[in-house]
């Protein structure tokens, strides 16, 4: 199975339309387009029932004592973790495009809806809970939650480049066994033992002006 991106090239930066943030020369950062990149794929398995995606960070700080912090940066040998930027599940194989903006266009203060939606291509489909969910948690004009793709958006005081990853599960289930207000990590157990084939893409981000150039 293939996935690929007319929106940047694989291992390539991501640009600032497909992030949640982008850098300001005042406040550090800004809200950004937050569209959903163009996403194709092919050679899907026979047999596959339905498509699961799934975009990470695999590299955000284990630990946020310096996390966006005046004087401060985020070392590079901290230890990282895992924070989910999209998880769509229930996706027929019939289809083999996401445009561009599909799904997501703009920020969404308190987070858009799911984790049903009735998409005009792919009907009926469920997102999941991303980390932004957690991130804004207490804050009262951003806290809600987060459904759906919300993009990019490190720590700007962090020492190293990010890295996006969007992979495509091709599975032998029509209907992922996720009930009610799912998470990222809650489809990756989900589809453990019905995967058929896989594959990923990959981009960078960064809003650290040092590490952006």
């Amino acid at each position: 199975m293939k996935l690929w991106s007319d929106s940047f090239v694989n291992g390539g930066t991501i640009p600032g339309e497909f992030a949640f943030g982008v850098i300001d020369p005042v406040s550090h950062v800004k809200f950004s387009a937050n569209r959903n990149p163009y996403l194709a794929w092919s050679d899907v398995p026979a047999g596959t029932r339905s498509l699961v995606l799934i975009c990470h960070d695999c590299d955000v700080p284990s630990r946020g004592d310096d996390v966006n912090q005046e004087g401060k940066s985020v070392p590079a040998d901290l230890p990282r973790v895992d924070f989910f930027h999209w998880t769509l599940v229930d996706l027929s194989p019939r289809h083999s495009v996401i445009h561009a903006g599909a799904f997501s266009e703009g920020v969404t203060p308190h987070g858009k809806a799911g984790p049903g939606i009735d998409h005009p291509v792919f009907g009926r489909v469920r997102q999941g809970l991303n980390d932004y969910t957690g991130w804004f948690a207490g804050d009262a004009q951003m806290g809600g939650s987060y459904f759906g793709y919300d993009g990019p958006c490190p720590p700007w005081n962090d020492s190293i480049v990010h890295r996006y990853i969007f992979t495509l599960y091709a599975l032998d289930v029509d209907r992922l066994a996720v009930e009610g207000d799912f998470t990222g990590q809650d489809a990756r157990r989900a589809i453990a033992g019905h995967i058929l084939d896989q594959a990923e893409w990959m981009g960078k981000y960064s809003l650290n002006p040092t590490l952006s150039k």
